[in-house]
């Protein structure tokens, strides 16, 4: 793969590792590592098993990752943080790492891996185990991750949807997550402790993301920049971002950054994380999945440029391949 290729907006376009085997790794992220891009995600499964929905949306393996030098060509690194076969672990399959975002910690010279934790059978639910934040450490990047438990920010009432990690400027860094209580579900911003581990008592509710979920945030020239999904299941929905000075807001509501999207539906996929091109001064790039719940397997990627304005605006346009 040369360009990035999306094809229509109804179309489920594969993309394929070194090997010609289909790259599986859903809704995760990116990392830069010594001139290596490192991009990892769930490996999902193909058919029907346990969990809600009629695709294979949970894991028998775990956490996956692929590296490449050029964005185009992926060679598969393996599994970082496996499932367990043992019915007593935490990690007894099927279940979900979901959205698993990685960190670096300088201080600590640790890769910090922050997921939403969902255990056996993999169904979300209300109950402990099955809306948490679940976290694990690795020395190296594409190392084994240890798996270190999992936990609710801020109090136990508040249930752990959708979520990712944000590294901050100054080397703080935040979990931002779909917080659910009763009937209210709001963005949240929780900062970590100093080796990344934990929560500490700083958090803030953003009001103006209320009901929404699916967070990818960006720093660019004095603006944070936050785009969000709604909330209706696996059924794709209209974007909306966020704009703020600084990271606990005010955050202003900037509604759908996405051009020519008659469809009203984030052209058919839903953010996942935003990083930036090394050696492109002002190039970002907007991962999206392109949910396919006949075969969870085969969901397809949907990477588009960001395009920032001088009014401190952004937007996405729909384009079915490109290049850098």
């Amino acid at each position: 793969m040369d360009v990035f290729k999306h094809g229509e907006l109804d179309e489920f376009v594969p993309w394929h590792d070194e090997e010609g085997e289909i790259i599986n790794a859903s809704d995760g992220g990116m990392i830069y590592v010594d001139g290596v891009y490192h991009w990892y995600g769930l490996a999902l499964r193909p058919l029907p098993f346990a969990g809600d929905g009629k695709g294979g949306q949970t894991t028998t393996t775990g956490v996956v990752m692929y590296a490449s030098k050029d964005l185009y060509h992926w060679r598969y690194e393996g599994v970082i943080l496996p499932c367990s076969a043992d019915p007593a672990s935490d990690l007894y399959a099927p279940m979900r790492f979901e959205r698993p975002k990685i960190i670096y910690n300088e201080k600590t010279e640790k890769y910090v891996l922050w997921c939403h934790f969902v255990k056996y059978p993999g169904d979300h639910g209300f109950t402990e185990g099955t809306a948490e934040a679940g976290v694990a450490v690795c020395d190296t990047v594409n190392g084994r991750y240890e798996w270190l438990g999992y936990t609710r920010p801020i109090d136990d009432k508040g249930l752990v949807r959708d979520c990712t990690v944000y590294k901050d400027r100054d080397g703080s860094a935040y979990f931002i997550y779909d917080r659910q209580v009763g009937e209210d579900r709001c963005q949240h911003i929780v900062k970590l402790s100093e080796d990344y581990l934990s929560f500490t008592s700083q958090y803030r509710r953003l009001d103006k993301a209320f009901w929404r979920e699916a967070a990818a945030l960006v720093y660019r020239d004095g603006y944070y920049y936050m785009i969000t999904s709604g909330l209706t299941s696996w059924a794709a929905n209209q974007a909306k971002y966020f704009r703020a000075k600084e990271l606990f807001g005010p955050w202003e509501d900037m509604g759908d950054p996405c051009v020519g999207d008659d469809t009203h539906t984030t052209f058919h996929s839903q953010s996942t994380y935003i990083f930036k091109v090394e050696g492109k001064e002002d190039l970002y790039i907007h991962m999206a999945e392109r949910h396919n719940t006949d075969n969870f397997e085969r969901c397809s990627y949907i990477w588009l440029p960001i395009d920032f304005h001088e009014d401190h605006t952004m937007s996405l346009t729909y384009r079915k391949e490109w290049k850098i």
